[in-house]
């Protein structure tokens, strides 16, 4: 259930985040690097909200230590989500929209839930 619970919580985040993106680009004109920090920046904080109360249940821990666990996988995930989707859309020549989500979908499963769910919310044993 935890792995529904927190690719839930990761989707609504995400939807946040591509959006977001897009009103940046799109209607703002802001080049897609910069669109995508402001779209992550929102994104990660629906994430972390609803990670922590609902996916993980893990609103009983310490939350500075916790928050500065999600900092530091959220910045790795926006490093890793910009590179990639500019090496695909520079690089290979797909547009930034699809490159986007192409990257979102490898670094949530092989990034962010690995390290969100054993390092970030991991619980410690009850005594």
């Amino acid at each position: 259930m935890v792995f529904l619970r927190a690719q839930f919580s990761a989707f609504i985040g995400g939807v946040s985040d591509y959006v977001i993106m897009l009103i940046c680009v799109e209607l703002f004109g802001m080049h897609y690097i910069p669109a995508i920090a402001v779209g992550a920046a929102f994104g990660a904080v629906i994430n972390y909200s609803i990670s922590r109360s609902w996916a993980f249940k893990a609103d009983q821990e310490n939350i500075t230590s916790q928050f500065t666990k999600y900092a530091l996988v959220s910045f790795g995930s926006l490093v890793l989500k910009t590179l990639g989707t500019f090496i695909l859309t520079e690089g290979a020549l797909i547009d930034y929209r699809v490159s986007k989500l192409l990257t979102d979908g490898i670094v949530a499963f092989g990034f962010n839930y690995t390290l969100q769910r054993y390092w970030v919310f991991k619980q410690e044993p009850s005594t």
